[in-house]
């Protein structure tokens, strides 16, 4: 899941018993070829920007074209060809060229010197502009398997990166290309979503979001209370069943300091990830999970690493009954997938020229580390931290982290920020100063500390009152004031639209404790993907200040 990919790799597998067959050379493989192009359709929607790119996947190409790689030497065609499909802002090239992290991706290269035929597709995303939605890079989709199925005879196999895998069952299951595919395998998709296109589209990140154009309907679409509505419209759908479909998930961060980091660091509250995706959203309850590895979002696409571990999946197109019946064998927990930002504070908005501006980030006793990650767009921007006790870290202290410009959710980002262990309790402060106009969003992360909270249901029904729940730890307790509620409608991809149509209001307490708040968003009409973020503050169990975000989304038909 940024303008390109933050996606990475690293780590060598021993190649497992049972695994890849035989000996296989590990030679770069002989570049691919355009072998078609599917013209998309005269008019999509209207959100979508295409931006024309380059053509034979370097950098990007034109969206439909698709790409046939060399015929290996050792051909075998009892193997069935591998269609690849990239992620968020990503491109065909993105399975033979540098990754982000790690270097040369020999994901093809893997496939050709082990005797596969490949195929590589070029969706609305490559072209370099605004990323589409699973609609319509799914219709696009299927006219490509088509042709492609019609160009090798057979039936084909996929492997899908990131939301690919998510491009791809909106191909198969909604566009009806499931004829032309056997099996399929997702590397780290995220099929529950992602909570960093939430934290995208919340209230605090529309300042920077507009800047860096980072809010399109990919990032959209990928929101979690969106991806219940896919899920809710897929999981029961007749042609799911018509293919088998194999998943797989990482626990690392990547590289430390790296804009992958600063999202593992973001997501960790919401349990395991890879730094783009947590664990609980990368399995289907149909799936067959194949692997949990240490690898981040970047490296997992790679030959090196995930290969030998799918290898053995794509030698058949062969739906069986097994195949059909399989019960999910990751346990997704409750606490993962529903424990998300309670232990977060988020900050935005924007960064006048000249004009210093400081955020206010209360820290309580007990908390392991606290990281502090500022994202802006220009890396010139001059962040400092003060703690308590007047103590000032800036870019020339230890905890001082810098990293590359994001390039999937937050793509173009600047990142700073700071790692900081056993901090001090009381009231931090960050100072942020630009010679330029900007903007800026402050996420600060606690990694050991109680959380709050909030309950916002999946999805709700037009012209109803919708409901959220605010409970808080044993003996925390806050003023009815301080307990706000912000609303981000459907596409709002301007701080104008979002402040014009969006909603701002508080909670009630329920009880005399006031640890517990309730309340109702007005009465919503409009159909699409809803942003919910609540702030608190007050004090803990300890009397020490608290603050706390939750960013949550909802679905409304």
């Amino acid at each position: 899941m940024w303008k390109g990919v933050v996606s990475l790799l690293a780590v060598l597998l021993v190649i497992p018993a049972g695994g890849v067959q035989g000996t296989a050379s590990t030679a770069e493989a002989p570049g691919p070829k355009p072998a078609g192009v599917v013209p998309p359709p005269s008019k999509v929607r209207e959100d979508i920007t295409i931006t024309g790119g380059k053509g034979g996947g370097g950098g990007g190409g034109e969206p439909g074209t698709w790409y046939v790689g060399a015929t290996p030497p050792n051909l075998d065609k009892s193997k069935p060809p591998i269609v690849f499909v990239q992620g968020l802002h990503g491109h065909a090239g993105n399975w033979w060229e540098d990754t982000v992290y790690h270097g040369h991706n020999d994901m093809y290269d893997y496939a050709y010197n082990h005797g596969y035929r490949t195929a590589f597709v070029e969706l609305y995303d490559s072209a370099g502009g605004d990323a589409a939605d699973m609609w319509d890079n799914g219709a696009l989709l299927a006219r490509q398997l088509s042709e492609i199925r019609q160009y090798f005879g057979e039936k084909v196999n996929i492997v899908a990166h990131s939301k690919g895998g998510i491009d791809t069952q909106a191909a198969l299951i909604h566009s009806g290309a499931h004829p032309h595919v056997g099996r399929v395998i997702t590397l780290s998709s995220p099929h529950g979503g992602s909570h960093l296109a939430n934290l995208a589209y919340s209230w605090w990140a529309g300042w920077l979001a507009e800047l860096l154009g980072a809010r399109d309907a990919g990032t959209e679409s990928l929101q979690t209370g969106y991806m219940d509505y896919f899920r809710s419209v897929t999981d029961s759908h007749a042609n799911v069943s018509k293919n088998s479909y194999h998943t797989s998930a990482g626990t690392s961060w990547g590289p430390f300091p790296s804009a992958l980091w600063t999202g593992g660091a973001y997501l960790a509250p919401h349990g395991s990830n890879d730094g783009m995706v947590n664990v609980w959203s990368a399995s289907l309850p149909y799936g067959h999970h194949l692997f949990t590895e240490s690898f981040d979002h970047d490296n997992i696409r790679m030959g090196s690493t995930a290969f030998p571990r799918i290898e053995p999946i794509l030698r058949s197109v062969a739906v069986t009954t097994a195949d059909r019946d399989v019960l999910k064998e990751v346990a997704v927990s409750s606490v993962d997938a529903d424990s998300g930002g309670s232990e977060q504070v988020v900050r935005g908005d924007s960064l006048p020229a000249g004009t210093p501006v400081e955020e206010k980030v209360a820290v309580e006793s007990g908390v392991g580390e606290a990281i502090f990650n500022l994202m802006t767009g220009d890396p010139s921007v001059e962040v400092s931290l003060i703690s308590p006790s007047g103590k000032v870290y800036d870019h020339r202290s230890a905890p001082y982290y810098r990293t590359g410009g994001d390039a999937e959710i937050f793509r173009g980002a600047a990142v700073q920020g700071y790692r900081i262990s056993d901090p001090e309790a009381g009231l931090w402060k960050v100072r942020l100063a630009s010679e330029k106009e900007d903007a800026y969003l402050l996420t600060a992360t606690w990694m050991d500390s109680a959380g709050i909270k909030v309950d916002v249901p999946a999805s709700g029904k037009s012209g109803q009152d919708v409901p959220v729940r605010v409970n808080l730890p044993r003996g925390w307790k806050a003023k009815p004031e301080d307990v706000k509620v912000r609303l981000v409608p459907p596409k709002a991809r301007s701080i104008h639209r979002m402040k014009a149509d969006g909603f701002h209001g508080k909670l009630d307490p329920t009880g005399k404790e006031r640890s517990s708040f309730a309340g109702h968003l007005p009465k919503l009409t409009q159909s699409g993907v809803y942003n919910v973020t609540v702030d608190v503050q007050g004090v803990n169990d300890k009397g020490e200040n608290f603050q706390r975000t939750v960013i949550r989304s909802f679905h409304l038909p």
